[in-house]
């Protein structure tokens, strides 16, 4: 299922981190909690953050006219959307001016760091997009915010690794 939104005039993604081939593991990777939303999401979401996830809402390749994506939205970026990663995957390994694919995910309650090793738990519902590689980190359980914010294990990024 593709959607499209567009219209962020010039608007520049960030970041490759992450950026591996992921088709060795693209069948470990979740499918869209609700396939029928996928292309409905606003184009804004929030960027990064949160260290943990509940869902994911979507995959997203944002593609880039001034990079030699075709000009499907008067010279603006925009972005294809998709229910699994391997489809993203296969649209922007073919598609010049294309990103890699993003997941859009769904954070119930997440964990802000305001500052350098200061952290906040947010039980606030946001959306927000990501690296696919940040998806390897296990789904949020009702003990992984509370059991990192206790920092009892000696890593508490092992935590959010699944490894604690």
């Amino acid at each position: 299922m593709w959607g499209r939104l567009w219209g962020l005039g010039g608007f520049e993604r960030a970041g490759e981190e992450g950026t591996i081939s992921w088709m060795s593991m693209s069948s470990q990777l979740p499918r869209a909690l609700d396939e029928s939303l996928v292309g409905t999401y606003p184009a804004l979401a929030k960027a990064g953050g949160g260290y943990v996830w509940d869902a994911v809402l979507e995959y997203r390749v944002w593609c880039h006219p001034a990079r030699g994506a075709s000009d499907l939205a008067e010279g603006s970026d925009y972005f294809e959307s998709f229910a699994t990663y391997e489809e993203a995957f296969s649209f922007a390994d073919v598609t010049d001016g294309a990103e890699e694919p993003l997941a859009l995910v769904l954070q119930e309650e997440y964990i802000d760091e305001p500052s350098s090793g200061q952290y906040v738990h947010v039980r606030d519902q946001r959306i927000t997009e990501w690296p696919v590689a940040f998806l390897t980190r296990p789904r949020r359980t009702p003990q992984t915010i509370p059991e990192f914010m206790s920092g009892t294990a000696p890593n508490r990024v092992d935590i959010l690794r699944g490894l604690a």
